[in-house]
């Protein structure tokens, strides 16, 4: 009878699986079997044996044959249910079932320095002719755990994927592949040091330039939080998996408008789910994956062996396959062709000894494969910007002429100058000593005779302490429009600085949109930037023509799409073009809140990226204004999150050439944006009263279950944590700005 009892016992759980993958008890009539196990397990005793065989035995059948239904028809919702489920694979399962030893790093348990985020060394062993080859590799990845309350749900905070990073350095130092895995819901929101957003804008800075191969597994990707460990060379996805911008019901409670505690219609879920395009399939298809997993019927469990040899024998492939890439021997370009040519579910087996370290010449190599692998992705996710074969063959060399003519312009010629100069100042250095000492005394009654005294003071150009608006005849012809109201306005600080009620007109206008008595900054729009912060007539913008679209047909975006078009005249949330500060060119990319709240999809990820590639190859400053941004595009899914390694990376490949690259934020700055090519510049600076983070205060509130004070994300806040280096006064701004293009950055720049 242990047996049949065994068996019963196993039925029961695939019935309760099913039933939480549906989330339904009226398909397939679950809840009639239900009740027929529940019969079973009660009168398990009082049952004659062959009886209660064949009643375990048609139960079992009843399964099967809904397992099989459901596998057929799962929905982007299911899926999303059966990666949640305990009985799926974690990420220690992998280590213990495909490995063949690993030693965890940075803690174990709960002592672990984050226990949501699992570092180990780890050792692969492949078979070849009969002989055991072991590669060490580090494995770094979320373990979501099977009901262990101190493993945060796979949700990482920012000192475990500041573990992640330093243990990818360590990797490279050892020259070993990195094995990345995905099982995170999302990032833990919490801007306690090192702070949610700039630790995976540091990661994924980092894991730009990593000199290792770098393969990563998605089961399940929420949000930013999966780049932190997203981004590489390789990267494949478990077929019953999903990777979002953000989850379902997220996403649902955004397009419901769902108040703080509230939960959105199912229907509602389930149509946001679909929309998403979340599934491994549709991300295949996008191409913002490799290769998809297969897994067993409704996903891979945690006893599931068959399944653990074939991510062992993945994980080689795919290892192999980006090592093969820079390789040039035909032994090994036919071993890669036989891996192109094998079928996506095939396990394969090398038949020869690949090694995985790799020489100067191939790290050169897989860097600039790994750079063009994310500059190509959702590049036919937007509209403009394309050419015909003959534009684009002029356009190829116009690029090349340019490229020359900087090349030769600053980095011969003026590296002659500066040699020159040098030379000149050496051999000159004694002669001007002896000439000094000769004409000292004639100098000393010349200038006694000669001396005046200047009464003008001298105004620095680096100066908080002004509160009048910058008067500069070059700066005058723009007023705000919302200087034109005839009304007056409360500071939200006079209870606590007794300010006074102020007019509007001067507010907006002499004021700049700043209260004279506590500098309390009201919000003013992107034109009065562009009109009073550079040179007048200096602004060339470029790209213009690349438009934001509805790739993934979301339901509603066409017509949000075109009404922003309409209230804007502009064709997507970012504007790129370059401009003059006192003289100094710099290219400026700057996301706006007046098109779709400053959010980021395909057309603004290429466009900042374009303004990277022009940047560098002037050499000039790039600026990134941040007037307002509310993250990534959750309309455009994968296609939007992607713009997060795909723009670091831009911004990486900016300043490893020598750029120097500002943020200045205004207004309110989050998620997505801030937490990659943003939130990675050393130089990183906020207008007074704006607001920076990861997550809203709601968000955060209903993740930790703790109060949030109001001014959790303010610029003073920002400052204490060391995410911004410094809080600019709008009124000094440009002032500000400049200062900064004359002492920071490398020597590379032209005005250097």
């Amino acid at each position: 009878m242990e047996d049949l009892h065994k068996r019963l016992l196993a039925a029961d759980e695939r019935l309760k699986y099913l039933l939480q993958v549906k989330d339904n008890r009226e398909w397939g009539n679950l809840s009639g079997l239900e009740e027929k196990c529940q019969r079973l397990k009660d009168d398990f005793y009082e049952i004659e044996r062959e009886e209660l065989a064949t009643g375990i035995r048609n139960f079992e059948d009843a399964i099967s044959f809904l397992e099989e239904r459901c596998e057929e028809n799962l929905t982007p919702m299911e899926r999303v249910r059966i990666v949640r489920s305990p009985l799926r694979f974690t990420l220690k399962d992998i280590l213990e079932n495909v490995y063949d030893d690993y030693t965890e790093l940075g803690g174990e348990e709960d002592a672990s320095i984050d226990p949501s985020m699992m570092v180990a060394k780890a050792n692969i062993v492949r078979q070849v002719k009969k002989r055991s080859i072991t590669q060490q590799v580090m494995v770094i990845g979320h373990e979501k755990g099977h009901g262990e309350e101190y493993r945060n749900g796979g949700s990482s905070k920012p000192w475990g994927n500041e573990k992640a990073m330093r243990y990818m350095l360590v990797a490279q130092t050892e020259g070993i592949p990195i094995h990345y895995y995905v099982f995170t819901p999302g990032a833990f929101p919490v801007e306690d040091y090192p702070g949610a957003a700039q630790q995976i804008a540091r990661n994924l800075y980092i894991m730009a330039k990593l000199r290792v191969p770098l393969v990563a597994v998605i089961s399940e990707g929420g949000s930013g939080g999966a780049e932190a460990v997203g981004m590489a060379d390789f990267r494949l996805m478990f077929s019953h998996g999903y990777y979002s911008v953000i989850s379902p019901e997220g996403g649902a409670a955004i397009e419901g408008k769902v108040r703080a505690g509230g939960q959105a219609p199912r229907e509602l879920v389930e149509q946001i789910a679909d929309g998403l395009k979340l599934t491994a399939d549709d991300n295949l298809r996008f191409g913002t994956i490799d290769r998809v997993i297969r897994e067993p019927l409704l996903g891979g469990k945690r006893d599931d062996f068959p399944f653990f040899r074939k991510i062992k024998a993945e994980m080689i492939r795919a290892t192999d396959e980006v090592v093969l890439k820079t390789k040039s021997l035909r032994a090994f370009r036919a071993y890669e062709l036989n891996l192109e040519k094998a079928e996506e579910g095939d396990v394969i087996e090398p038949r020869i000894d690949i090694s995985w370290e790799l020489n100067p010449d191939e790290i050169k190599r897989m860097l600039i494969l790994r750079s063009r692998k994310y500059r190509n992705m959702a590049s036919w996710a937007y509209e403009g910007g394309r050419k015909s074969a003959y534009s684009s063959f002029c356009a190829k060399m116009r690029h090349q002429a340019a490229r020359t003519w900087y090349s030769v312009r600053y980095d011969i010629l003026r590296g002659q100058q500066k040699m020159a100069q040098q030379v000149l100042k050496d051999v000159s250095g004694e002669g001007s000593v002896f000439l000094r000492r000769m004409t000292a005394p004639f100098s000393s009654a010349y200038d006694f005779i000669s001396r005046k005294q200047d009464s003008r003071p001298v105004r620095p150009l680096h100066s908080g302490a002004g509160f009048a608006c910058e008067r500069d005849s070059s700066r005058s012809g723009y007023v705000s429009p919302l200087a034109n109201e005839d009304r007056t306005v409360t500071c939200p600080n006079a209870g606590r600085h007794g300010c006074k009620d102020l007019w509007v007109p001067d507010l907006y206008g002499e004021f700049c949109g700043v209260c004279e008595n506590c500098g309390h900054h009201f919000p003013l729009e992107y034109q009065w930037y562009m009109k009073h912060l550079f040179d007048r007539d200096s602004i060339r913008e470029f790209n213009r023509d690349i438009a934001s679209v509805n790739p993934l047909n979301f339901k509603g975006l066409d017509n949000k799409i075109k009404a922003a078009r309409a209230a804007t005249e502009r064709k997507s949330s970012i504007i790129t073009f370059d401009a003059k500060v006192f003289g100094v060119d710099i290219v400026v990319a700057m996301l706006y809140r007046d098109f779709r709240n400053g959010t980021v999809g395909a057309a603004e990820g290429e466009k900042f990226v374009r303004a990277c590639d022009l940047a560098q190859l002037k050499r000039r400053p790039l600026l990134a204004y941040i007037h307002t941004t509310a993250g990534i595009r959750i309309h455009e899914g994968t296609l939007g999150v992607i713009q997060m390694p795909k723009c670091t990376m831009a911004v990486r490949e900016y300043i490893d050439s020598g750029g120097l690259y500002l943020v200045v934020y205004d207004n309110n700055s989050y998620a997505g944006p801030v937490a990659s090519f943003l939130g990675c510049s050393p130089y990183q600076f906020a207008i007074r009263s704006s607001r920076i983070g990861f997550a809203g205060i709601g968000v955060i509130r209903e993740t930790t279950g703790e109060d949030i004070s109001p001014d959790y994300h303010s610029a003073r806040n920002a400052l204490r944590r060391g995410h911004i280096q410094g809080i600019w006064d709008r009124r000094e701004f440009r002032r500000n700005l400049y200062q900064s293009l004359m002492t920071m950055g490398g020597r590379n720049l032209y005005y250097r």
